[in-house]
């Protein structure tokens, strides 16, 4: 079985800068915008040989890890050299742009109405930094995040108080969305529209400080809205949220003001996310990954997309390689409402079988990957479950004997009373595209793993 891997975005910042030939990266960028560059900063003083951060919140902010040699970080030489101990010597590395990047971001919300904080936690802390200025957000997320925070204090908002439990804003999230087609495709990235999805201190929309919110959300609508003079929001969302653990969002969403729907434009088709779905942060760099990977994957071949979110990979694959068939396989289900939007907008001509499936891959993984010709596992960054490591040791040592794969579900299935197999046919529910039925070997053993990884220290272990 073949391996590729396709590295999505390291711990630093994926940049552009000008160096010469014997130090610039192997595939060349186009110049950063005037209006990307950092304030009192213009293209042409972008250092030649050393490219820095230049953000005023590095020795605080948790988010950058690497400021200084951006063009060729010290990580780069050390994957290149793990990979030619592995017989690897087609080792590459792409860059883009250094500012302004960073389309997506969950932020803290802290402090005080009067000095509210929006950023992220000072390293092995629950401090949050005020990062205003952030080099590596979208210019609109900034922009956003101070119409947000003038919002906070005009209306006396309160900010979460971790150890009370007690305020009103614990989180917000800003996604920008580059695909407007009413403008010219080089406009686009920069006149980007910001998602705002605020993470609630209550139950539901009904709770006693609804009202606060409601005041909030129109306030952002007025100013930043489309009948506002900067038409910067998108849409405003609310998220409701009581836990006292580290997990951000709740289970209840609710749509407030703007457009319902979020399309972005990546690997030659239009996708759909709602606020509760993941999605990259870098947006270009995510296109420019996905066109990559299409050459590695053969004109209609059956492709299991493990750890699939809303099934953009997946998806992406079927529309360009015209794939037989595509099994996305997730485990957060509120990524199938995503999912059936970004369908229902490909072509009809699609004739491939495309499913998605709210399932964990750690568990009888070998189902999901037995019957596909190309197996795509895109995990977060604690990298791949142990489970499905050992199921793909043991296609590769080819121990696997197909003809039982069928059999021991059905067997697992019958053994349970109906009940328990009807919640269990819920919980792994999925929906369908294309032709219900295809010409495929239920038995065949996948040739080709595309492994995407974002956590450079699971990999290696991997």
């Amino acid at each position: 079985m073949s391996l590729y891997t396709l590295p999505i975005r390291p711990t630093y910042p994926i940049i552009t800068c000008r160096v010469s030939p014997a130090t610039a990266p192997t595939v060349a960028s186009p110049p950063i915008p005037p209006s990307l560059l950092p304030p009192a900063t213009s293209a042409a003083t972008v250092p030649s040989l050393t490219c820095t951060l230049q953000c005023p919140h590095f020795e605080s902010c948790s988010g950058c890890t690497h400021e200084f040699n951006l063009h060729r970080p010290v990580i780069v030489d050390e994957a290149s050299n793990f990979f030619k101990g592995l017989g690897v010597s087609d080792f590459t590395f792409d860059s883009c742009r250094l500012w302004g990047w960073r389309c997506r971001a969950k932020l803290a919300v802290r402090g005080s109405s009067e000095n509210p904080l929006i950023g992220l936690y000072q390293e092995g802390t629950h401090n949050v930094v005020d990062i205003p200025q952030c080099k590596a957000h979208h210019p609109n997320i900034n922009a956003a995040v101070e119409l947000l925070r003038k919002g906070v204090r005009e209306l006396n908002i309160e900010p979460y108080d971790e150890d009370q439990g007690t305020g009103d804003l614990r989180y917000v999230q800003m996604a920008v969305t580059t695909h407007n087609t009413a403008l010219p495709a080089v406009e686009r990235y920069r006149n980007g529209r910001v998602q705002v999805a605020l993470v609630w201190n209550s139950r539901n929309e009904k709770s006693s400080n609804s009202d606060k919110l409601n005041a909030l959300a129109n306030f952002l609508w007025r100013n930043g809205g489309s009948r506002s003079k900067l038409h910067l929001v998108h849409s405003v969302w609310a998220n409701f949220q009581t836990s006292t653990n580290n997990i951000i969002f709740g289970n209840r969403w609710r749509h407030l003001l703007g457009e319902r729907d979020f399309w972005e434009h990546v690997g030659g088709i239009d996708i759909s996310l709602d606020p509760s779905s993941f999605g990259q942060a870098n947006t270009r760099a995510f296109d420019s990954l996905l066109r990559k990977l299409h050459k590695y994957v053969p004109f209609g071949a059956s492709v299991a997309d493990l750890y699939a979110g809303a099934g953009v990979i997946g998806v992406s694959l079927a529309a360009t390689k015209k794939c037989r068939s595509v099994k996305c396989i997730e485990i957060n289900k509120e990524s199938k409402p995503s999912f059936e939007k970004t369908v229902d907008r490909l072509p009809k001509s699609i004739e491939g079988s495309i499913s998605w499936h709210n399932a964990d891959t750690s568990i009888d993984p070998l189902s999901w990957l037995v019957g596909s010709d190309v197996i795509v596992a895109d995990p977060p960054r604690k990298g791949l479950d142990t489970t499905l490591i050992d199921a793909l040791r043991t296609i590769s040592s080819h121990k696997v004997k197909p003809s039982l794969k069928g059999s021991s579900s059905i067997i697992k299935e019958e053994k349970r009373p109906w009940v328990l197999r009807e919640r269990e046919r819920v919980k792994e529910f999925s929906v369908q595209v294309g032709r219900e039925t295809i010409s495929e070997d239920p038995q065949s053993l996948p040739e080709t793993l595309i492994y995407i990884s974002c956590g450079w220290e699971s990999f290696k272990e991997h």
